[in-house]
């Protein structure tokens, strides 16, 4: 009997081939506000900022097993960020990209305290960092207090200018926030973060970093939720500290990762997709939308546990190790 000879291989002929199609799809993307209509630059946008809060999110919870309720507070954090900086007449593209930096730095901030918290008390200390935020913006009166405030420095721009710089800088942060997540969970640092998700104790005797690894990734997730909130101003000109604080968008983000598909690479972005759709179809709905979601979420979870992409035969952006056969015709992701 021949005995078979097996290897561990990080990379993949389909990650290379993914990750090729995606910058293509990159480059195809950027020439979107040259040859369509505003609605259309607009909306693309917005679907940028879905597909950056799901990828975050999945990131966090879903390979480092930190379930946040709170991630809206780095998005209201970056838009009134960007507001203040803005104020201070830095240029309001400049004043994006600094509060998305700002964001990252709050995080590291709340990272010695939220992180020492697991589970329920963790998911509940993070609602209350975006409580406690949301309340200080309100008492600021010179950021609008209750009341909301605009972005005038966009104004400078002329309106499809404003749309287009605003598109291409969101994909940017799209980009770079799918490059660092994918580099992140290919090597050592994904299996760890996983390890840490499945048995933090058990990770730490065999010699996993823990606290350094829940931190950085912490702050990675404050950084694209900054930078999210920065771009949600861009896109429409106008926060307020009810919406822009409001825990509708930890819904929408358990909705996106749950039913595309939790700790998988791809499933976000299919999420983030579906729930750009069934928000253009039934956002008007108000409370019963959140319920909605809320429910088929739920659902989710119960029934298939990983998402759509679970049902998808191949892997377009395989991260983590691979046990592969010393031969041909045999790949297989562990």
């Amino acid at each position: 009997m021949t005995a078979l000879a097996y290897r561990i291989d990080r990379s993949s002929r389909a990650s290379r081939i993914g990750s090729s199609v995606l910058l293509g799809l990159g480059l195809i993307l950027a020439t979107v506000p040259q040859f369509f209509v505003a609605t259309v630059v607009q909306q693309l946008t917005s679907l940028f900022i879905f597909v950056i809060l799901a990828v975050m999110w999945n990131a966090l919870a879903g390979y480092g097993g930190l379930v946040s309720v709170g991630q809206q507070a780095f998005i209201g954090f970056g838009a009134y960020g960007t507001v203040f900086l803005a104020q201070r007449d830095v240029p309001p593209y400049l004043a994006v990209l600094l509060a998305a930096g700002a964001s990252a730095v709050l995080a590291a901030v709340l990272a010695p305290l939220v992180l020492r918290l697991r589970g329920g008390p963790f998911a509940v200390g993070t609602w209350v960092v975006a409580e406690t935020l949301a309340l200080l913006v309100v008492l600021d009166h010179s950021l609008g207090g209750g009341t909301g405030v605009s972005l005038r420095g966009l104004n400078v721009f002329r309106p499809d200018e404003r749309r287009a710089y605003t598109y291409w800088l969101a994909l940017a942060f799209l980009v770079l926030l799918l490059g660092a997540v994918f580099v992140l969970l290919r090597g050592r640092t994904g299996a760890g973060l996983q390890a840490i998700r499945d048995d933090e104790e058990a990770a730490a005797s065999l010699g996993v970093r823990v606290w350094p690894l829940k931190a950085g990734l912490y702050v990675l997730a404050g950084f694209g939720g900054g930078a999210a909130g920065a771009l949600i101003l861009a896109n429409t000109l106008f926060i307020e500290p009810r919406s822009i604080f409001g825990v509708q968008w930890t819904a929408y983000m358990l909705f996106m990762v749950l039913v595309g598909g939790i700790g998988t690479f791809e499933g976000p972005l299919l999420g983030a997709l579906l729930f750009f759709g069934v928000q253009y179809l039934f956002a008007d709905y108000d409370a019963w939308y959140l319920i909605g979601l809320g429910l088929t979420a739920g659902a989710f979870a119960l029934f298939l546990p990983r998402g759509l992409w679970s049902l998808v035969p191949v892997r377009l952006l395989p991260v983590g190790y691979h046990l592969r056969r010393d031969g041909p015709g045999f790949d297989r992701p562990r």
